[in-house]
């Protein structure tokens, strides 16, 4: 029997929420005999993905690299890499969207979210993560998306295990988590709110290279997903304020690490959080602050809400489960009609074509196709030879800075 072969595009194989989802079913379609790659757009290295412990046994590769391959599937993950499906020899094209990617830019950027838009419409199979894009998805673009939702780690992710430090009894602490210099990703503006609340316990736990942040307690970044468990259990509330998600999966792991949530109300929070009971659901930063005041002094309201996170926990599927409706949803793909290559191009090159003519983008669109596209590749050399502990540098500078501009203001 002939193996299939399935290559998944990526942007980045660094540590994200995002790669995380895409290596634990690439992980799983590899264990079941398929022959799985992972196309990477951005420059990387061996030591770029350690943080995932499956990501090692899985066959990682520049874009250009897998261009002068052969597939049978070629999945596209992120935008950027779903303009470039033609560029890959495949029969059959999917796209596994995981946000609705145009809101992670300002309304200003009129044209580049049309433009990110414009990839919803491309004529390939779809499969996404929750159930409020499936129902996006077929509204706004007639899309049929196959829903098939996250699972969970549990032979990692237990409320039994090792600790950084024990909870205290006296003292409520509040777990940050998130990148910073990601506008609605909030990070910085969750260390602002927690500080106005009172709360003297904040850890944070990031993606970006930083040590040391004003008013907090313990930094821990770059986590490897095997020790973040023991990070989840030294803490109480885990404090998420991003304003854009598909499903986030950090609340899910503090649920069955022990602990509750206290988040935005988000696309995507519905999938497993129960709004006051298993985790707190707010719209602004003063309710965030009142909230966590509010736990601060009720102790009674804080064991609830863990109790009941702890009964969703032990309700979910593990990844095992959730990879397997994935590999499913190959096989149908596998099984279905090939994907119409010229229809592909025509829908990007009308949009390419869309992007580029409309006279009132914004100036910084303009400055992203130069910097983006025309530019990429001397770019990426550069950062390429760049020090890594140099660009780390400049990350941890920035994060300081938004982190201090947060306090001031």
């Amino acid at each position: 029997m002939k193996v299939k072969k399935v290559c998944f595009l990526v942007g980045s194989v660094a540590l994200s929420g995002g790669t995380y989802v895409i290596f634990q079913h690439a992980g799983y379609l590899h264990e079941q005999g398929y022959d799985v790659t992972l196309a990477v757009q951005e420059p990387f290295d061996a030591s770029t993905f350690t943080w995932h412990d499956q990501a090692g046994k899985l066959r990682i590769i520049p874009f250009l690299q897998a261009q002068n391959e052969s597939f049978d599937l070629v999945i596209a993950t992120w935008w950027r890499t779903s303009l470039d499906l033609p560029a890959f020899k495949a029969d059959r094209y999917a796209y596994f969207v995981q946000s609705i990617e145009s809101r992670f830019y300002s309304e200003r950027e009129r044209s580049l979210r049309a433009l990110v838009d414009a990839t919803y419409d491309l004529p390939v199979f779809f499969i996404t993560e929750a159930g409020w894009i499936v129902d996006y998805l077929e509204k706004v673009h007639n899309q049929n998306a196959i829903l098939v939702r996250n699972g969970i780690r549990k032979d990692i992710y237990l409320q039994d295990g090792n600790a950084i430090e024990p909870k205290s009894d006296g003292a409520l602490r509040v777990l940050v988590e998130g990148p910073f210099n990601v506008p609605f990703k909030n990070t910085a503006f969750a260390i602002k709110l927690a500080r106005k609340a009172g709360v003297r316990e904040i850890w944070v736990m990031t993606g970006s290279p930083v040590h040391w942040l004003p008013g907090v307690k313990r930094v821990f970044s770059r986590v490897p997903i095997h020790k973040t468990p023991e990070i989840y259990r030294s803490c109480d509330v885990l404090l998420k304020l991003s304003t854009v998600e598909g499903m986030f999966g950090p609340p899910l792991e503090m649920f069955h690490c022990g602990g509750t949530a206290l988040v935005f109300d988000v696309t995507g929070h519905e999938e497993y959080i129960q709004a006051g009971e298993n985790a707190l659901v707010v719209t602004g930063g003063k309710s965030v602050v009142s909230q966590l005041r509010m736990l601060l002094s009720d102790k009674d309201r804080l064991t609830s809400l863990k109790t009941k996170a702890m009964e969703t926990a032990d309700a979910w599927p593990d990844w095992n489960e959730s990879s397997e409706k994935f590999r499913q949803w190959v096989e149908y793909v596998l099984q279905s009609h090939t994907t119409d290559q010229k229809a592909v191009r025509d829908v990007i090159q009308t949009a390419w074509t869309h992007y580029t003519s409309d006279k009132n983008r914004h100036i910084k669109d303009i400055f992203w196709i130069l910097l983006g596209y025309k530019l990429e590749k001397p770019i990426k050399k550069l950062i390429k030879r760049s020090p890594s502990r140099l660009l780390d540098e400049i990350q941890q500078l920035r994060a300081l800075l938004e982190v201090l501009l947060h306090l001031i203001i």
